[in-house]
């Protein structure tokens, strides 16, 4: 799971620099709109894994019991 996680994040760094360049070279808005969101998604989801809850347990340290 922790490589699933590292991929994620690699992607969405991917995406977030491709935005970027992407930017620079006057590309469509749309699409440079729609690659940032999916960062933003991608670095959520490795939130919502790693972040722990009230009670101080993350659901990554859960499920690897």
């Amino acid at each position: 799971m922790s490589a699933v996680l590292s991929i994620l994040m690699l992607g969405a760094m991917a995406m977030a620099i491709g935005a970027v360049v992407l930017w620079r070279r006057g590309g469509s808005r749309k699409q440079i709109g729609l690659m940032l969101l999916l960062a933003a998604i991608m670095i959520a989801n490795v939130g919502i894994w790693l972040l722990p809850d009230a009670s101080g347990n993350a659901p990554l340290s859960q499920q690897l019991d």
